[in-house]
């Protein structure tokens, strides 16, 4: 047997070494109020560096053009405050950079970086869809040992070239109770995804359709962290709630503690793209609006459902659907166009309407979620207050308040934005 480095005898080889090394830096920083990790470099300083955050691209950024003709690129950024507990991070500024290039393509300050981050775990204002978030604190402050969210939306103009590769600037300072030293670092290098968003045909019969929590902006699909099998997902950064609209602008009618009374209940659901249908489940039954329903078990949140292969990798996921409506088994094939179920009311769902997403696997836990397009439709109008699923049917009336958007008229091969109103 060869025998062992006689420094690792008494615990003290390169990896105790190596703490003890970051420890000193980290002691070194907190006490100087000069400059510190990486400051006063427009381009990253060559070799190893001690930084206060770490960063972690959860997915790779793919590119989709949206209603405003732009082209948007949303993921998140996984922070951590490496430094002791009493050592704060002041965040002043994320921005995103052609790895190539340096070119700034987009940055995060002052009120739009408080708005845009947010603690791991912690309550998300305002994505209950009962009221606004309100602003969030200024500065960002993230306190030592913490891991925060830096929920990032990049919106391109049109002719604007998306990067191969994008790589994150942040700056600030670290507060302690001796003083502040600013730092600059550059993390997490991460190329774009060139897959092309799937173009779809509608998942609903023709009409007029209200896409509610669809990207990008504060709801609990585009923010909506899980936990799960050991590693964080946003399994529904992309999906839309789908609810259906009548002549007057109404989503229900009537008594709307009565499905029956919601223009969505019992409406068809079509399949958006052929492929193999790979999961079916029914016998989950309908909740009764308008109140929220006691969150379910994980294997029924997303109640009764179908799910169609349509590519290698990339999934159809139709949820909430009325139980005994269900018109496909495990294994068919599905043209578009076929029916699939009918829209119900079940899993977490609080009032009638067809969840639609795309997933990278056949199950909703654990999956991520890229974005997709729809080949054609015309928007007619935007709701601009936050009504949701959760709170729908507990307003004085079903009429949504319908202005003129900026964006009305027709579009081929784009994404709905959050609370369009449109056409199929």
């Amino acid at each position: 047997m060869a025998e062992r480095h006689p420094r690792n005898r008494t615990g003290r080889g390169p990896l105790r070494r190596g703490l003890a090394a970051a420890v000193l830096a980290v002691g070194m920083l907190t006490a100087s109020t000069t400059p510190g990790y990486g400051t006063g470099e427009a381009a990253p300083v060559p070799g190893p560096q001690f930084t206060p955050l770490t960063a972690t691209v959860m997915t790779e950024p793919a590119p989709f053009i949206a209603t405003d003709g732009k082209t948007h690129l949303s993921y998140e950024l996984l922070t951590t405050n490496a430094l002791a507990s009493s050592a704060r991070v002041r965040l002043d500024r994320v921005e995103v950079r052609d790895a190539r290039t340096h070119r700034v393509v987009g940055s995060l300050s002052g009120q739009a970086l408080a708005d845009a981050a947010n603690p791991v775990g912690a309550p998300l204002p305002g994505a209950d869809g009962y009221t606004p978030a309100p602003p969030g604190p200024t500065p960002t402050v993230i306190p030592g040992s913490q891991q925060w969210v830096v929920w990032i939306d990049l919106a391109l103009d049109r002719g604007e070239r998306v990067p191969k590769v994008l790589e994150h600037h942040l700056s600030g300072a670290v507060l302690t109770a001796s003083g502040s030293s600013p730092f600059e670092e550059t993390v997490q290098i991460t190329p774009t995804d060139r897959t092309a968003p799937l173009n779809l045909d509608a998942p609903v019969r023709p009409g007029t359709w209200y896409s509610s929590e669809s990207c990008c902006g504060n709801t609990h699909h585009r923010r909506g962290l899980g936990p799960i099998n050991g590693r964080f997902y946003v399994p529904q950064r992309f999906a839309i709630d789908w609810y259906r609209v009548g002549e007057q602008g109404q989503t229900w009618e009537g008594d709307p503690a009565r499905l029956t009374s919601y223009l969505s209940y019992r409406q068809p659901v079509v399949a958006a793209a052929g492929g193999r249908v790979v999961e079916v489940q029914d016998g989950i039954p309908d909740n009764t609006p308008p109140v929220t329903p006691p969150v379910p078990p994980i294997e029924e949140t997303v109640g009764n459902h179908v799910t169609v292969e349509v590519a290698p990798g990339r999934y159809l996921l139709y949820a909430h659907l009325k139980p005994g409506s269900l018109r496909v088994r495990e294994g068919d094939h599905v043209e578009p166009g076929r029916v699939l179920g009918l829209i119900g009311n079940s899993g977490n769902s609080t009032t009638p309407h067809l969840h639609f997403q795309v997933m990278t696997t056949p199950e909703f836990f654990p999956t991520d979620s890229p974005p997709f397009t729809f080949r054609k439709f015309r928007v007619v109008g935007h709701v601009e207050p936050r009504l949701w699923d959760d709170n729908l049917g507990l307003q004085p009336t079903g009429v949504l308040p319908i202005t003129p958007s900026p964006y009305d008229g027709p579009h081929r091969a784009r994404y709905p934005l959050d609370r369009e109103v449109l056409e199929f």
